[in-house]
């Protein structure tokens, strides 16, 4: 029997770096019940996680396959919890636990472990654990959690920011002699907003994940960048022909795409079809112009920009 821990489909820096940082946490304290613990993904790394990686010198978990667990294997979700978000084909009966920061939206048939907590970053929980059962991660790991943490709270600038996840960023720092966390912020801005080698198809299914709001199914697609009007000027009409081709291949009621500029604080939404206008601008006001809506400093997808479409949705 194996107890793999992952994160959501799509992975990004925190899902991916958490699921590692639990499992060694798994490994080292005989609390948690799983010795054997170990990371795994569910797709390939995004171009930040990939730098990283390749920073820090560390070796990417595999990914896993539903097809690959044996029926007695058990999996610990980190990151995520809906059932859009999962591994495809995972039992949902195997799932023995969830380390997470988003609205829980769960219906499991028997208990278990749960530890979700409003903070911004899957590995500032991780990271409180570690503090709480005395255990100090090595200086590589502590990087990657360290970045991680920036990333998924743009360093320090969302709304989803807390003063837990400084404080643990700063733990982390000290142990990762890293002083300068401006200049790290920046170095994964930069990574994330590389967009060159990336096809369309690739720029709307970077960041994604599918909500499941007023029984529609809304996915919503998140590119951070400091090219926010270029990619617009160049790749606006290639982009929502694509969204056109995702939403059936996914088969989902809504899509997104969020245009997001890390330096000027601000999202641009992509607006696919009238309908797709419509919820938006009654989610957010405004006007849309040319299939696109200014939505203004909204930086968090979780905590911004997604629970007024799903307000939207429920009252129309």
């Amino acid at each position: 029997m194996h107890t793999y821990i992952i994160g959501h489909l799509k992975p990004d820096t925190d899902s991916v770096v958490a699921a590692m940082a639990l499992a060694k946490l798994c490994q080292n304290v005989s609390y948690f019940g799983y010795p054997n613990a170990q990371a795994a993904i569910t797709q390939a790394l995004n171009p930040e996680t990939t730098f990283l990686f390749e920073k820090f010198k560390l070796p990417v978990p595999s990914i896993l396959t539903a097809s690959e667990l044996a029926d007695d294997d058990q999996v610990i979700l980190v990151d995520h919890n809906e059932a859009d978000q999962r591994l495809q084909g995972l039992n949902p009966n195997q799932i023995v636990g969830i380390v997470d920061h988003h609205k829980a939206n769960i219906n499991f048939e028997q208990p278990i472990n749960l530890i979700f907590k409003t903070w911004g970053s899957s590995n500032t929980i991780v990271a409180f654990m570690m503090q709480q059962n005395d255990f100090t991660p090595d200086i590589k790991l502590a990087s990657l959690m360290l970045a991680a943490i920036l990333s998924d709270t743009v360093g320090f600038k969302s709304p989803t920011c807390t003063a837990k996840d400084k404080e643990m960023a700063h733990w982390l720092a000290a142990l990762a002699n890293i002083d300068d966390l401006a200049a790290l912020s920046l170095e994964i801005f930069q990574a994330k907003s590389d967009i060159s080698h990336l096809s369309a198809e690739e720029i709307v299914t970077n960041d994604y994940k599918i909500f499941n709001f007023a029984g529609k199914k809304v996915m919503i697609d998140q590119l951070e960048t400091v090219e926010q009007d270029k990619v617009l000027a160049e790749k606006k009409a290639l982009l929502l022909q694509t969204m056109s081709k995702v939403k059936t291949t996914l088969q989902v009621d809504l899509i997104y795409v969020v245009l997001t500029d890390i330096l000027k604080v601000n999202s641009k939404l992509l607006l696919l079809d009238e309908t797709a206008e419509k919820i938006a601008v009654k989610a957010f006001g405004g006007t849309a112009k040319e299939q696109v809506l200014d939505i203004g400093g909204r930086l968090s997808r979780k905590k911004e920009i997604a629970p007024p479409i799903e307000k939207a949705l429920n009252l129309n």
